[in-house]
């Protein structure tokens, strides 16, 4: 890892993301700039004083602060295709998630319940009228780390009920950026991750100790008959992960040749070509 690595020190290599693109869509990262930060927030300030102070500019006027206006408040429901309220996430999550099935399931990083994945609007169903009166649904997915199931519920806003619950084996949606995160803590911890440890010193001269102080996304790894070590044969029915960390406002670090198996809570290294 190190001699790849040390070959980009001090500049983003965008290589370590491009050379998986064929196997994988990888979710691009945008760092905030700071840089026209204040020539903004300066330009926005002088604009508003240049207009408050016109009538009587140079008269001895006093010039009245500018106020910012607060974005209107957020209803609880919406209506017809409106994207869910934060109020109705917050509901249909805890209606998806009933004792009987928080108590039987099991997240990332081995607690009780299931690892929330997506919260989305329901596409509408044969015979639901149009418009605002529509019936709203929300389609709740949950991973279930105990018996690795994809879980969905279907969940009728209006009624507060389940409608449909189908649970799915060898399904792999995207990762969550908790298990994201808990990926990088496995890896952190792990003998395996020495080389990642070591660059990120190199780069930063601190240790690194933490997920937060990486920006890490990555990709769902999947299991191809004899081509990888025999611990990772089960991935596909167990939730795997290749990460492709960045060092805050620093390099990538390539770890493409490691796979993080949340299932079994275990790091393995590929073949190198």
């Amino acid at each position: 890892m190190r001699t790849i690595v040390h070959r980009h020190l001090g500049k983003v290599v965008a290589g370590a993301a491009i050379a998986v693109a064929g196997t994988a869509v990888m979710v691009a990262v945008t760092l905030p700039g700071t840089a026209g930060a204040d020539d903004t927030a300066a330009g926005a300030a002088g604009t508003a004083g240049q207009a408050a102070g016109q009538p009587g500019q140079g008269q001895g006027d006093v010039v009245p602060q500018a106020v910012v206006e607060r974005a209107p408040a957020e209803g609880a429901k919406g209506t017809g295709r409106d994207p869910l309220t934060d109020d109705e996430l917050k509901r249909v999550e805890k209606i998806a998630v009933d004792p009987p099935m928080f108590a039987a399931t099991q997240n990332v990083a081995g607690g009780r319940g299931p690892q929330r994945l997506t919260v989305d609007l329901a596409e509408p169903e044969n015979g639901d009228q149009a418009g605002a009166d529509a019936p709203r649904r929300a389609d709740v997915a949950f991973y279930d780390y105990k018996d690795d199931t994809l879980v969905t519920k279907t969940v009728n806003l209006a009624t507060g009920k389940v409608e449909h619950t189908t649970r799915q084996h060898g399904v792999q949606p995207p990762l969550s950026r908790a298990e994201f995160d808990e990926a990088t803590k496995l890896l952190i911890a792990d003998p395996l991750g020495a080389g990642l440890k070591a660059d990120f010193k190199d780069a930063t001269g601190t240790a690194l100790t933490a997920p937060g102080q990486l920006l890490v996304n990555g990709a769902v790894y999947r299991a191809t008959e004899g081509a990888q070590p025999a611990q990772l044969d089960a991935c596909g029915d167990h939730r795997c992960v290749r990460l492709f960390p960045k060092v805050k406002n620093g390099p990538w670090i390539d770890a493409r040749h490691l796979v993080i198996d949340l299932s079994a809570r275990t790091v393995v290294a590929l073949g190198r070509d």
